[in-house]
């Protein structure tokens, strides 16, 4: 008995430094910012704002944007007017998308935004909205 118990507590431990760590990587900060102004914030705090390539990364991120205090959070998503392109500023390829129905229209001064809520769809929003975002940790 006492075997199975340390083997469940072990296994526990590695899941809780296993997310620790995953979420380690990411912050939120609850400042409104326009998508700009949060750039540059991440930049100098930190060390970018936050790229999703993955599910599992669209999961850690989806855990720190549900406390935020806006609706919607900004992430590293940007489009590019003249190039006619999404993409990250990390500059990492968009292949995994998480778009809200209809989404995105290509338009300029646009940046992407995740939902705090909900399934976490992302929303294409002008550079001067103002909400909390998520920067990445090196």
């Amino acid at each position: 008995m006492g075997y199975k118990f340390m083997h469940l507590t072990n296994t526990v431990m590695r899941l809780s430094v296993h997310y620790f760590f995953l979420s380690d990587k990411v912050i939120l900060i609850k400042e409104n910012k326009t998508w700009e102004d949060a750039l540059y914030y991440c930049r100098d705090h930190y060390h970018d704002l936050v790229t999703i390539t993955s599910l599992d990364e669209q999961k850690r991120v989806e855990q720190e944007a549900r406390f935020a205090s806006t609706d919607y959070v900004w992430m590293g998503l940007h489009y590019a007017c003249t190039l006619d392109l999404w993409f990250w500023v990390n500059d990492k390829v968009v292949r995994y998308k998480n778009w809200a129905s209809g989404e995105p229209e290509d338009n300029c001064d646009m940046s992407g935004a995740m939902e705090k809520g909900g399934e976490h769809r992302w929303k294409k929003m002008t550079d001067l909205n103002v909400f909390n975002f998520l920067c990445s940790k090196p």
